[in-house]
């Protein structure tokens, strides 16, 4: 039975979540019109939908699998697995109100109107605090509410927060952290092969990135410091070269230590350092 994955056609998660897929060496073709095109390489076929429509999608079976933000799934309400965090399309769902307003925190918005286009997740977030507020869904403009007194606040999803400040707004609490995520019902990993090889897939891209693949040459005489420099995951490898005394290096090094830890190579009699991006990592 040939696998589904439900993955945005538009949007700010479209173009990263086709460029994990291609590192992930899914072969595939995608033309304007296209709703959903076979992967060459695989059982899988890939359904372009609206994001927000992913949950709804993996929840009513259409999909073995999807790809969509955490916002979303909060406001789907779909009770579906978090399978993989992907590390993209990171934002916040954030309360603001007028500059002006006299309203500082979160207490302080009892029984204020707030319009956002998350209405389920903002309302539900509210009720759990025991704050008492009236959510207006709004689809679109959410900045522009206060200015046209349709509310006294607004839940929107922010990045940089720069259109909130353009629009004279305020932010005055988080209430939910989001990313890009993978789905699935529950259990789908272990019902099916190919969804397990799926998942596998998609989290071997992302473990990689956030590491480099570094290979140099050095003393044998250097090896041991060098090894505590970057021992890998287990051990470097360690290959002989041509010259006496001399010897290859390799390791997976962490992208965020590269910084410190090049310097310290150089100084232990490393030479000829090379690093590299990787595309997949199992560990």
């Amino acid at each position: 039975m040939t696998i589904r994955l439900a993955i945005p056609n538009k949007g700010r998660l479209q173009q990263p979540t086709a460029l994990m897929l291609k590192q992930g060496g899914l072969s595939y073709e995608k033309t304007d019109r296209a709703l959903a095109v076979p992967v060459r390489n695989m059982d899988l076929e890939l359904l372009f939908v609206r994001t927000d429509d992913v949950s709804e999608f993996v929840a009513d079976g259409v999909a073995d699998l999807g790809i969509t933000g955490v916002d979303l799934l909060s406001e789907s309400g779909a009770q579906l697995e978090v399978v993989a965090k992907l590390g993209y399309g990171s934002c916040r769902l954030t309360a603001a109100v007028p500059k002006a307003s006299p309203i500082r925190d979160l207490a302080s918005l009892a029984g204020a109107r707030i319009a956002t286009s998350h209405p389920a997740t903002t309302q539900r977030f509210f009720n759990e605090q025991g704050i008492d507020v009236t959510t207006i869904a709004l689809s679109g403009s959410v900045e522009v509410a206060p200015k046209l007194d349709i509310a006294d606040a607004i839940v929107d999803l922010v990045s940089s927060g720069s259109t909130m400040l353009v629009n004279g707004l305020r932010p005055i609490a988080d209430i939910l952290e989001s990313e890009a995520i993978l789905v699935g019902r529950p259990g789908a990993a272990t019902e099916n092969g190919t969804v397990a090889q799926i998942i596998l897939t998609i989290q071997s891209v992302v473990a990689a990135r956030s590491k480099r693949y570094v290979m140099m040459n050095a003393p044998a005489s250097s090896v041991d410091a060098i090894e505590e420099l970057i021992p890998g995951f287990e051990a470097p490898t360690v290959i002989p070269l041509a010259h006496d005394h001399m010897v290859a290096i390799h390791s997976v090094v962490d992208s965020a230590r590269l910084g410190r830890v090049l310097p310290e190579l150089k100084e232990a009699g490393a030479t000829g350092i090379l690093v590299l991006p990787i595309d997949q990592l199992i560990a």
